[in-house]
C-alpha cells in the first residue's frame, strides 16, 4: 500500500477561526496531532482551498467553526453543501488564552481539539430558510423601533429646555398626539436664528422621522408575520404567544430545529435551565445567566402574560406563593415549564426517548 494511501485512511479533525477577510484552518489526525495550519481567504475561492487543503490531509471527520452565524457562515454553508459535517464552536475560554496565548493559528487549533474531544458537539444553523429571512426581516425591524423611540425621547429632551410659550402649548400631551402635533409645525427657516424657531424646525424634523418609521415598522411587520405563521402555524396558538415572540423562538432554533437534542438542551439555550448551586447541606438552584437572552426574554414576557390571564397559570402562581417562593423565583420556574411546553412545537419529531432523557 502506497504512502498516499496511507494518508487516505488518516482521519482528520479541523478548526477554523474566522475573520472578515480571512479564515484560518488546523488540522488534526485522531491522536490530536497537529498537521498544520494555513490561512485562506473569505471568499468562495478560499473556501474551496480550505475544504480542498483539508481533504488532502486524510479523510476529514468533523469541522469545528468558532462564529458560524456570523463570519463562518459562508464557509459553513460550503462544507454542509460538501457533506461535511460542521459544529458550532465557541471561542477559547480567558484561561486558555492566558496559559497559551492568542493568534489565529492557536484559536483554530483550539477549535480542533474541541472538536476531536467532544466538547464541541452542537451543529451549526443552516440560514437557508424561512426562518433565516425572518431573521434579516426583524434585524431591519429592531433597528427601526429602536430609533423611532430614542426620537420621542429626543423631543421630550428638546421641550425641556424649550421656550415657554412652547413647552405650554405641547405639555401633557400623549405621545401620538405629540407626534402628530409637532409632525405638523410650519416654521419659518428663514428665522432659524430665534430659539423658538430652531426648537419647532427640531421637533418637526424628529416627528417626521418618528411618522416614517412608524410605516416602515408596519410595513416589516405585514411581511414577518405570515412568515410566522407559514414557518411554525401551532407556535401562534399558543397562549401568550405573539408575532414578535414567536419570531425570536423560531430564529433561537434556526432553520434546522432538530440540532437540539432534548428540551433540556432548548432550556440550556435560552437560559432557563436552572444552574445547581448547592454546598453542604444547603440544596439549591441559582439563575442561569447564559444562553440567548432574547429568548430567555421571550419565555419571560410569555410568563408574565399568563400570570396575568392563564387560570392554570395563576392558579399555580398562588400555589407556589403559599409555599414560601418569590415572584422572581416562580417566574424562573414558568419559563422552565414553557421552555418544556415549546419544545414540541419548535422540534415536532420528538421522541419519547428524548423526554424521557431530559427529565
Amino acid at each position: 500500500m502506497t504512502a498516499r494511501a496511507n494518508d487516505s485512511q488518516v482521519q482528520i479533525f479541523g478548526g477554523v477561526d474566522t475573520h472578515h477577510d480571512t479564515h484560518t484552518a488546523a488540522a488534526l489526525d485522531a491522536a490530536g496531532a497537529m498537521l498544520g495550519s494555513k490561512q485562506f481567504p473569505a471568499t468562495a475561492a478560499g473556501y474551496t482551498a480550505l475544504l480542498s487543503w483539508l481533504r488532502s490531509l486524510g479523510s476529514l471527520v468533523r469541522v469545528g467553526i468558532e462564529g458560524t452565524s456570523s463570519y463562518g457562515a459562508g464557509l459553513a454553508t460550503v462544507l454542509r453543501a460538501a457533506g461535511v459535517t460542521v459544529v458550532e464552536v465557541d471561542r477559547p475560554d480567558r484561561s486558555t488564552r492566558r496559559r497559551y496565548g492568542k493568534s489565529d493559528p492557536l484559536d483554530a487549533e483550539a477549535a480542533a481539539r474541541a472538536v476531536l474531544a467532544g466538547r464541541a458537539t452542537g451543529a451549526a444553523k443552516t440560514h437557508d430558510g424561512v426562518v433565516e429571512c425572518i431573521r434579516v426581516l426583524r434585524i431591519a425591524r429592531s433597528s427601526a423601533r429602536d430609533q423611532r423611540a430614542d426620537c420621542i425621547r429626543r423631543i421630550k429632551s428638546l421641550l425641556v429646555t424649550a421656550p415657554e410659550a412652547l413647552r405650554a402649548q405641547l405639555r401633557g400631551l400623549t405621545d401620538t398626539k405629540l407626534v402628530a402635533i409637532c409632525a405638523a409645525l410650519r416654521p419659518d427657516h428663514t428665522d432659524a436664528g430665534n430659539p423658538t424657531t430652531a426648537t419647532k424646525i427640531a421637533i418637526r424634523a424628529l416627528a417626521r422621522r418618528h411618522t416614517e418609521l412608524t410605516g416602515e415598522l408596519a410595513d416589516l411587520d405585514e411581511l414577518i408575520q405570515p412568515l410566522v405563521a407559514q414557518a411554525n402555524p401551532a407556535l401562534l396558538a399558543v397562549h401568550g404567544v405573539g408575532p414578535e415572540v414567536a419570531a425570536q423562538l423560531l430564529i433561537t432554533v434556526g432553520d434546522n430545529p432538530h440540532r437540539l437534542h432534548s428540551e433540556a438542551a432548548f432550556a440550556m439555550l435560552c437560559g432557563v435551565a436552572p444552574l445547581p448551586a448547592s454546598s453542604g447541606r444547603t440544596n439549591r438552584h441559582r439563575l442561569n445567566r447564559g444562553g440567548d437572552r432574547q429568548a430567555n426574554n421571550a419565555l419571560w414576557r410569555i410568563a408574565l402574560c399568563r400570570m396575568k390571564t392563564h387560570a392554570p397559570t395563576r392558579d399555580y402562581v398562588t400555589r407556589r406563593t403559599t409555599e414560601g417562593l418569590s415572584k422572581p423565583e416562580i417566574i424562573r420556574c414558568l419559563k422552565r415549564y414553557i421552555a418544556r411546553d415549546l419544545y414540541g412545537l419548535l422540534v415536532p419529531e420528538t421522541t419519547g426517548n428524548d423526554l424521557a432523557l431530559a427529565a
